[in-house]
């Protein structure tokens, strides 16, 4: 970012405030990088960068240390003009015009398009109603649903699978393993379901925030299953239908749940 900031291009950064002090922000804010922070109790959440407006990386990664060496994350790629306005409305909402959480819109110019050929969706929380959509494309399941994620504290979702593991629907899950005992877990109450759900074996995080559903439509972003989420938080989601990309992550998930425990 400074290398490109001192060859001319326009470098913007919006934090959570809470880590404001990170000798990286200080080091952008001391070659005259504008980085802007939240100033709020609940996290500024996301994890994107948009390039030139036509390219986004997004996924679940902090850009830490941990969150590129240690912890289990992922990035997706998406070269689209689209996507890219997409993400820089949200950018500049918080950038610009200081509206983080609740002060956010539903102001998505391309919440729904196709690029080369596969249907996207792109969502941001708490304005667009995160939660409700995932559970209306879990709903939608018929043979499979496979998940990892750092938090799963949101009853509608552990009641959405529960419902469609009773209709037969085979439910394979990995949640952090530091997170699954905390109050409001939905951990215990799937596995008594009789779900096989399993905590991860990275000594450090398992950072994901994915499903995969049926093999063929993925879910990613920052979006932990959790109220913070879904309420506080500004974070982004997208909703990829596609066998190829969806393949790419079940390989991740699969690596993952073949070395958890219950």
């Amino acid at each position: 970012l400074i290398r490109a900031h001192m060859r001319g291009v326009r470098v913007r950064v919006v934090t959570d405030s809470d880590h404001e002090d990170e000798a990286e922000i200080v080091d952008l804010r001391g070659v005259g990088i504008l980085v802007i922070g939240d100033q709020r109790e609940p996290l500024m959440h996301h994890k994107f960068i948009v390039i030139d407006g036509v390219e986004v990386w997004t996924g679940s990664m902090n850009y830490t240390v941990s969150g590129a060496y240690r912890n289990n994350n992922n990035l997706i790629r998406i070269r689209s003009s689209r996507v890219g306005q997409d993400y820089t409305r949200e950018f500049e909402e918080m950038f610009l015009e200081d509206r983080f959480g609740a002060l956010s819109e539903t102001d998505t110019p391309y919440p729904v398009l196709t690029i080369d050929g596969i249907q996207v969706e792109v969502y941001f929380s708490p304005d667009d109603g995160v939660e409700d959509r995932i559970v209306d494309v879990l709903r939608g399941a018929e043979e499979s649903i496979d998940f990892m994620v750092y938090t799963f504290t949101s009853d509608a979702l552990a009641e959405v699978i529960l419902e469609r593991a009773k209709g037969g629907v085979d439910v394979r899950g990995v949640i952090e393993k530091d997170q699954a005992s905390n109050p409001g877990s939905d951990y215990e109450r799937l596995r008594q379901a009789g779900l096989d759900v399993r905590l991860d074996s990275n000594p450090r995080n398992m950072h994901h925030k994915v499903i995969i559903i049926d093999g063929s439509i993925v879910i990613t972003g920052s979006f932990n299953f959790s109220r913070s989420a879904e309420e506080h938080n500004d974070e982004n989601i997208l909703i990829l239908y596609d066998v190829g990309v969806s393949q790419e992550y079940l390989l991740e998930f699969k690596r993952i749940f073949e070395i958890a425990s219950p």
